[in-house]
């Protein structure tokens, strides 16, 4: 099993400079998160609960497998004498009973704890460092997921051929752990899933943002709660303000929050300031940045242009968890939304995983957590947890050296930027998508 080895883990003694992958996540937060969300098993099944909160992350980890392969690979189904396999009925109705109520209270105590480790290693001038973004995944063409989470319209009428979740994630920058995401129904707005991840923000913080997040009830709302929480976000084309002092390229102004805003947000003042900073990007672009660290001495200019610069590397976060973890899939498995939020949920703890170990190799390598390659990292952990089944216990620490070796070699030879230009979409089929049979598995 591959809780198994992680709890016999837990029981060797620990070795100087090794974290034990136990210690990433223990049996205890499993089997929490089972209680606290009236989820475990009270039968002795084949796969009772604790193993089917392993079966959905590792279906994450091994996407082109189907459940009853992952199952059998990583020998997640308790031993059974009189019924050797287990049918992909059952294990359906498993992950049914296991309901996606654990899987996001996991995701949230691991992404709290995780995110946490390490962080004044990564701080930037004593802020730690986040980036807002919104992104969508793909549904299988189920009436029940398009009833729940709706597709996109195009102007022409036509609607798209499969069924979409909008999501929006709170992301640490130095280590791309994902802290928190919030997601649902394609039609809401990134807006207003945006407001519901500004009290996760911890104080001392820069968070930056995408320029379509530029909403005074957003920037105020951090800033203005909680201690020392700054944002950072390029103006718009169109965005005005007054200057109050300093120059064009470096000053503070003055922005007026529009009447629609303040009738939605009555709370809201009349006017807020902000530090506007005219920087030149690294593809030779000028743009404004907005942000609320007015010290000029302690945030110069270039300064905060590398860290919206760093923001853009968020992107390649989504790349990694919907083209490189998922396989490039069309769409998620499950065609119920139930499954399509418990799959969500899983793929989230999976990803951080990856990343997670990601940052403690690149301690040992003495380099940073992004300067590793994240589908080599990902190729080295899916084989050595294949590896880990059934391995005896005596082997495990031998066994988790070679791992973080491993993991150094992942190392790229320098941060790598975006290599290819952003592309439109193609345009929406009036037919209906075809899927393979391995995608709906």
């Amino acid at each position: 099993m591959l809780s198994s080895p992680l709890h016999a883990l837990s029981e060797v003694l620990p070795l100087a400079g090794i974290d034990r992958l136990a210690e990433h996540l223990p049996q205890a937060w499993i089997e929490e998160a089972l209680e606290a969300t009236g989820s475990a098993s009270i039968r002795r099944r084949r796969l009772p609960a604790e193993q089917v909160v392993w079966l959905v992350i590792a279906l994450a980890l091994y996407r082109h497998q189907s459940m009853p392969e992952v199952l059998a690979t990583l020998d997640l189904a308790l031993p059974n004498g009189a019924e050797r396999v287990v049918s992909k009925s059952a294990v359906t109705q498993a992950r049914q009973r296991l309901g996606v109520a654990p899987l996001a209270w996991l995701f949230g105590r691991t992404a709290q704890s995780w995110c946490r480790q390490d962080a004044a290693r990564h701080a930037w001038k004593g802020l730690s460092l986040w980036a807002m973004d919104g992104t969508t995944l793909r549904t299988p063409d189920s009436p029940e997921n398009r009833a729940h989470f709706g597709a996109q319209a195009y102007a022409s009428g036509k609607i798209a051929s499969y069924p979409q979740v909008r999501a929006v994630s709170l992301t640490a920058i130095p280590t791309h752990l994902v802290g928190d995401m919030v997601f649902g129904a394609y039609g809401q707005n990134e807006m207003l899933y945006a407001k519901t991840l500004l009290e996760d923000i911890p104080d001392n913080s820069l968070t930056v943002f995408d320029r379509g997040f530029l909403s005074a009830e957003i920037l105020l709302g951090l800033s203005l709660k909680g201690m020392q929480r700054h944002y950072l976000i390029p103006a718009k084309s169109n965005t005005k303000w007054e200057r109050l002092s300093g120059t064009e390229d470096d000053g503070l102004v003055r922005l007026r929050v529009s009447p629609q805003a303040r009738n939605k947000a009555p709370g809201l003042p009349e006017y807020w300031t902000a530090r506007a900073v005219r920087v030149v990007c690294s593809n030779g672009k000028i743009r404004v940045l907005l942000t609320s660290l007015t010290d000029q001495r302690r945030f110069q200019a270039q300064e905060l242009a590398e860290c919206y610069r760093r923001r853009w590397e968020i992107e390649t976060g989504y790349r990694e968890l919907k083209q490189s973890m998922l396989g490039g899939a069309l769409t998620l498995r499950s065609q119920q939304p139930q499954g399509i939020e418990q799959e969500i949920w899983g793929a989230l703890i999976a990803y951080n995983l990856v990343r997670l170990e990601m940052a403690k190799a690149a301690i040992a390598a003495k380099v940073e957590p992004t300067d590793l390659s994240f589908v080599r990292a990902l190729h080295i952990l899916q084989h050595e947890m294949i590896w880990a089944v059934g391995m005896a216990p005596g082997k495990l620490p031998a066994h988790l050296i070679r791992l973080r070796t491993q993991m150094q070699l992942a190392v790229v030879e320098k941060r790598r930027g975006r290599q290819s230009p952003r592309v439109v979409k193609a345009r929406p089929t009036r037919y209906i998508v075809r899927f393979l049979k391995k995608d709906l598995n």
